[in-house]
């Protein structure tokens, strides 16, 4: 099976934060790839307790059921990955390039994290690009990490991607690709309704995100914005 848009997702909730508004406006089918989708081994880890979880397979049980949800209101596909939810970089994320591989066509869009704020997404960022070099895509995009990019005050503006330049992820993949970025318009209306139930559908996150990003979920704000980087070359 192919689709038309995939997005890669390194943990539960980082797609629809990052670009719900942008999956509810597209054409054609579209799904979520979730890399770090698997149960963690042994002791929960502390985010996990501060979301209430009792065991490790429980998390993932519970956050890949809330994934489902969101992804049933945004009408996009769900599939998840095993990767147990650790530092990225000590994985081979090998499924994540047989996915692409297999399902990636010359009328796929990709869109990959930029790694804004967390080294997790910077990795699978990585592993996903060098996936897509062994097969003909119609376009690659990174898109900025929400809540983390949106802690440049430009953010919501036309210079966030400016603003954004001088973050070590962006350089890093400026280096190797030339990047357009790219913004829409403020979500409104139905449009915000909707990302911001997909955005709820993961409840068990929404507190301890507020703990470290403050009002990151308010109307203004920050969710209602949206970037992606045109690679390039």
């Amino acid at each position: 099976m192919s689709w038309e848009t995939v997005v890669v997702s390194p943990h539960f909730d980082d797609a629809v934060l990052s670009v719900a508004g942008l999956l509810a406006r597209r054409e054609g089918d579209a799904v979520i790839v979730t890399v770090l989708g698997g149960a963690l081994g042994g002791a929960l880890s502390a985010w996990d307790r501060l979301c209430g979880f009792a065991s490790a397979e429980e998390t993932a049980r519970e956050r890949r059921a809330e994934d489902a949800r969101a992804c049933e209101i945004l009408g996009v596909d769900q599939v998840v990955l095993d990767n147990p939810d650790v530092p990225a970089a000590r994985l081979p994320l090998d499924d994540l390039e047989t996915f692409l591989t297999e399902h990636v066509t010359p009328r796929t869009r990709v869109l990959v994290p930029m790694g804004i704020g967390n080294a997790d997404h910077e990795a699978v960022r990585d592993r996903a690009l060098d996936g897509l070099e062994k097969v003909e895509a119609l376009e690659r995009w990174a898109y900025a990490d929400l809540p983390y990019a949106a802690a440049v005050r430009e953010w919501g503006s036309s210079a966030a991607g400016p603003a954004l330049a001088d973050r070590p992820p962006v350089r890093a993949l400026a280096g190797r690709h030339r990047l357009e970025a790219k913004t829409w318009p403020r979500l409104e209306g139905e449009e915000w309704a909707l990302k911001r139930r997909a955005v709820l559908a993961y409840a068990s996150q929404i507190a301890p995100l507020a703990c470290d990003h403050g009002e990151f979920l308010a109307m203004p704000g920050p969710l209602q914005h949206e970037l992606v980087w045109v690679l390039d070359g």
